[in-house]
């Protein structure tokens, strides 16, 4: 297969673990005898402090004329610290969500045995945690209608049928190869937009009758997640709410930095970590690469490709087998490996596997 891979490494510790995600890419592809050309392209700060735009247009022409993104992370601290910046990197993240109509986004929550020491919760609670989180992307509070005043602002949680069925339906597509159970996440009780949520998926569901659904409010949800996160399978929820829990769940790892996403939609997917830009990282060389990694076999996976997939997993498990694993997951006294380090490490291992 040949694959054109636009290649946005955004700020902060983005450039060093998107060379390590681009060289187990062209690993896997080399190993599988598939042809991958790249672009690269300004996102985010980098792209503010260049040409004034965090998703300029040339950024957006190269996604979209390419099959996929490989997208590393934005934000920077000059922004972050400066209320009265006008412009800031994570509205190209934005842009290119809505830009892109990338209205779904994927986020498996999936623990490591050799790393269950790492999660904050008891082993007996965490093991064994395999969920994933469908997040409606391009709607709610983040894209409607604002008001920003001295006095008073606002944020309009708009939604639309068309948008909340698209997205269940993602959710009952997964659900189908899974489990087949969908966890409406929702706040019904109380907002206008959670009962048209939980109106249409009460219709919706009707079209998957193998598929167990239930509903949560979103209080609810957090505090399950973290008691008892195997009851999840497949969790369904608007932006706002998919924003926060994503994050929570990420933290059932013991790791931000292994867990990668997808988003995806009418236009090019995107494949990212779920982490930040951790400006405090930069150039430190001891970044995690692998959620970049894993990005990069569910990259594969959405096109079919579910051999370079696996082996892209197979190599990231093997990795943390023999502890070459970056500081934050180390082993007490285990040997130092950096970002590069583990990168190539796995990406040797594909090679020879």
């Amino acid at each position: 297969m040949k694959l054109n891979i636009a290649v946005l490494a955004g700020d902060g510790i983005g450039p060093e673990i998107s060379v390590e995600g681009v060289k187990v890419l062209t690993a896997t592809a080399q190993k599988f005898g598939h042809e991958i050309n790249y672009t690269s392209a300004l996102v985010g700060a980098a792209a503010i402090d260049e040409v004034g735009d965090p998703f300029p247009q040339e950024t957006f022409d190269i996604c979209t004329n390419a099959d996929a993104v490989l997208f590393s992370c934005v934000g920077d601290p000059k922004f972050d610290n400066n209320p009265n910046a006008t412009v800031r990197p994570e509205q190209g993240l934005l842009a290119m969500r809505k830009k892109l109509g990338l209205f779904a986004n994927i986020r498996p929550i999936q623990t490591f045995d050799c790393l269950i020491h790492k999660s904050p919760l008891k082993d007996d609670i965490v093991r064994g945690a395999d969920f994933i989180c469908i997040r409606e992307l391009t709607g709610g509070m983040y894209f409607g209608e604002k008001c920003e005043g001295e006095e008073m602002a606002y944020d309009t949680n708009k939604y639309t049928r068309a948008e909340v069925e698209r997205i269940l339906h993602v959710a009952y597509k997964y659900a189908m190869q899974r489990r087949r159970h969908v966890t409406v996440v929702d706040k019904a009780n109380v907002l206008a937009s959670s009962r048209l949520w939980r109106k249409v998926a009460q219709e919706i569901s009707q079209q998957y009758p193998e598929v167990t659904t239930d509903y949560m409010y979103v209080d609810n949800a957090s505090m399950r997640m973290i008691q008892d996160p195997g009851f999840f399978d497949v969790m369904v929820t608007e932006n706002t709410f998919g924003d926060i829990l994503t994050d929570e769940g990420s933290c059932i790892t013991g790791s931000m930095g292994l867990l990668p996403s997808a988003s995806t939609g009418t236009g090019t997917p995107v494949f990212e970590p779920i982490h930040g830009s951790w400006p405090q990282a930069k150039g430190l060389n001891i970044a995690n690469p692998l959620a970049q990694i894993l990005s990069v076999a569910m990259l594969y996976e959405y096109f079919g490709l579910e051999k370079e997939g696996k082996t892209i997993r197979d190599a990231v498990d093997a990795s943390l087998a023999a502890n070459i694993r970056t500081p934050e997951i180390q082993v007490a006294g285990g040997e130092k490996y950096g970002t590069k380090e583990v990168g190539q490490w796995i990406a040797d291992y594909i090679n020879k596997a």
